[in-house]
């Protein structure tokens, strides 16, 4: 099977057809006469056949010439038309963002800041993905993930957006019934409910200022939602290590309370995380520039 002609020399054809003369084509298409003349001259002998009829005074098709340009022009001007909405697009923040994050993510804070986000932008739309796996960004088909803590694939681009702390936190009533912990080795002998646990055992790692400590806790509660974890401390079945934004607000009602007050988990960083830098769509830059601008209460600020 051979191979069919060059698209640039089709499209400089195409060009001389439309204005019956190759110096005008030249000009249009920003390139020397003899190169255009050399394109053409090669698109013939591509096909075998000749396609323009050139005079002294006169640039006129042939019969396959005419037949040749009837063909190709059309396609030719949907592919101008298809790189031109690309090229649109790339440089309007516009289209569809496809979103993924972890259930934490699902909070009127993160709702609004969205919110927000869409009205500035009335010309994108978003595909919302919760869960707590990792999902394949490229497999999925997803634009950027919101990813809490370490990450596993170093061939995805990685930004820092935030940085996000844990604290130990008890109801009231639980706290009432079982003694106040003053060290974090105490925490061993508490029922705790657990995050990420397996066969409801844990290891919790705390930081005092430069004080580490770490220690393994089990409790009658594990689930890898802090949905799940914060609700079940609220009802009293143990201390929870559970994000500021969890925390803050039931503590400030009273409905938690602060536990080893002075020893938090370590600094947990929060990144944005892509495939790739290159011909970064404006609806992503502006997405990621908006993330690191905001100041919610879902992390605290990169300072």
């Amino acid at each position: 099977m051979t191979e069919p002609a060059d698209l640039n020399d089709i499209a400089v054809f195409v060009r001389v057809a439309q204005f019956e003369s190759f110096s005008r084509a030249a000009r249009a298409l920003g390139m020397p006469v003899s190169t255009v003349s050399r394109k053409v001259s090669a698109l013939e002998e591509r096909l075998g056949v000749t396609l323009l009829q050139r005079t002294t005074r006169k640039l006129s098709l042939t019969v396959q010439g005419r037949a040749y340009f009837d063909e190709c022009s059309e396609p030719l001007s949907h592919l101008y038309d298809a790189e031109r909405v690309i090229t649109h697009t790339q440089k309007k923040p516009e289209g569809l963002l496809r979103i993924s994050g972890p259930v934490m993510l699902q909070q009127k804070a993160f709702y609004d800041f969205l919110s927000s986000f869409l009205t500035r932008y009335p010309h994108i739309q978003v595909d919302l993905y919760f869960t707590n796996v990792f999902v394949d960004l490229i497999a999925e088909n997803v634009d950027v993930a919101i990813r809490f803590g370490d990450l596993q694939d170093s061939s995805l681009v990685a930004q820092r957006i935030g940085k996000s702390v844990r604290h130990l936190a008890a109801s009231p009533a639980y706290l009432k019934n079982h003694p106040i912990p003053s060290r974090p080795e105490e925490l061993s002998e508490h029922l705790c409910v657990l995050s990420n646990a397996r066969n409801n055992e844990t290891e919790w790692h705390l930081v005092n200022g430069r004080k580490s400590a770490k220690v393994r806790v089990t409790g009658p509660v594990a689930a890898r939602d802090f949905h799940i974890v914060s609700a079940f401390a609220l009802r009293g079945h143990g201390i929870a290590l559970l994000p500021s934004s969890y925390s803050d607000a039931q503590i400030a009602r009273g409905k938690l309370r602060r536990v080893l007050p002075e020893w938090s988990s370590p600094e947990i960083f929060v990144h944005a995380v892509y495939p790739t830098r290159r011909f970064m769509p404006s609806k992503l830059s502006a997405f990621l520039e908006a993330l690191k601008a905001w100041e919610g209460p879902l992390w605290l600020p990169l300072r």
